[in-house]
């Protein structure tokens, strides 16, 4: 079983084996603990404390493992401790040595609880094909067709136009800057000194970014016959609404000059532009998989779709569909912070819940739902508790 950590859980480390025996004799005696990755979520008891600080685990009698086993609970902090196997009794029954123990450095705020096939499953995934790069802006082609295409119908915009992606070294100090900051320039009267300047603080200050070197960019677009200049960078915005501008709009004119409504115009272009990028680079997969557990911060998803868990593999999230019994579908986001899986070639999926989908609401909706089953999963678990 390959496990994949996509997210780190902050720990403490335990120092002394002597305290982590007396966390596990205090607060896990005869409690459900659980071996760590397993598919079937194996439950493990220590049923005994012996002098020597070794214990005695009792597990499902057909688990099998080598020397090593790593278990995991949740009292007031979620513990991982790793067992040595000092002896096997019997199917299922341990003589084991504690090796190591972290313990998480924050409580857990959210009740997490297992769910049935019929109370909830997810559905209607909706995965990006390639990531943008910010970093390196290694723009997918699939993008870059999609921006060659919206040149080529909209070449007619102006006497210049040109759509382009910005460039890991970019050098020209108008795209370097945009590309930092996100910010538009617009210039309607390239011979006027004050034309030059930002409108507000959406809009780039060309005279205050040239410096001493204002007056020669000036000169330059006059002697080319330039009237007016609209540059406006084009932003992707991620499903965890983050903003990248990796692209932009340049229209340059030689025979009129631009109004803020061209600008506005082509602001919504960059928009409309950005939903094509979207929709070429989106993979909807509508498929029902099943919710293993979940809580109002994040669920653990089994993926059997061969297809999704190609995706999942390579993303690092999606959106998708929760759907309640008897309910509206949920539209939320999905952070992936750790993939495993098993022979059969299914894996198992854990998120974080980082975003929402736009709907009124929605995450108040959620919680409503989630809030009586949460209640209803205290009540058995107290029961439960009575009776041992």
């Amino acid at each position: 079983m390959k496990v994949n950590q996509r997210k780190q859980r902050d720990f403490d480390t335990m120092e002394t084996i002597e305290d982590v025996f007396g966390i596990l004799k205090e607060q896990f005696r005869n409690r459900k603990l659980y071996v760590r990755y397993s598919v079937e979520k194996t439950e493990i008891t220590i049923n005994e404390f012996l002098d020597d600080h070794t214990v005695m685990v009792v597990t499902d009698p057909s688990y099998k493992t080598d020397k090593i086993i790593s278990i995991y609970g949740l009292s007031e902090k979620y513990l991982e401790v790793d067992f040595e196997i000092v002896e096997e009794r019997g199917p299922g029954y341990f003589h084991c040595r504690i090796m190591s123990a972290r313990r998480a450095v924050k409580g857990r705020k959210d009740l997490r609880f297992r769910v049935n096939a019929d109370e909830a499953y997810a559905t209607n995934f909706k995965i990006s094909k390639h990531t943008i790069d910010i970093s390196g802006f290694n723009i997918p082609t699939s993008i870059k067709v999609v921006l060659d295409q919206f040149h080529s119908s909209n070449s007619s915009m102006s006497d210049i136009v040109k759509v382009d992606v910005f460039s890991t070294g970019e050098r020209d100090s108008v795209l370097k800057y945009m590309k930092k900051t996100g910010k538009t320039l617009f210039v309607p009267d390239a011979a006027d000194p004050e034309a030059y300047e930002a409108m507000n603080e959406d809009f780039i200050d060309a005279r205050e970014l040239f410096g001493a070197e204002f007056n020669l960019l000036m000169k330059r677009n006059v002697e080319k016959g330039y009237k007016s200049i609209i540059i406006v960078p084009v932003l992707y915005i991620t499903e965890v609404s983050d903003t990248i501008p990796f692209a932009y709009i340049q229209l340059i004119s030689k025979t009129e000059y631009f109004t803020l409504d061209k600008v506005l115009d082509i602001k919504a272009q960059s928009f409309k532009l950005v939903d094509r990028i979207r929709d070429a680079n989106t993979l909807l997969i509508p498929v029902h998989q099943e919710i293993i557990d979940i809580s109002r911060g994040g669920a653990k998803l089994r993926i059997t779709n061969e297809n999704l868990i190609k995706s999942m593999l390579k993303s690092k999230g999606f959106i998708f569909d929760i759907v309640f019994r008897l309910q509206a579908p949920i539209t939320i986001y999905g952070d992936i912070k750790a993939t495993y899986g098993d022979e059969s070639g299914g894996i198992f999926v854990g998120v974080d819940f980082e975003g929402n989908s736009s709907r009124k609401d929605e995450m108040k909706r959620f919680y409503s739902i989630l809030h009586p089953m949460e209640t209803d999963y205290k009540a058995r678990l107290i029961k439960s508790l009575k009776k041992k």
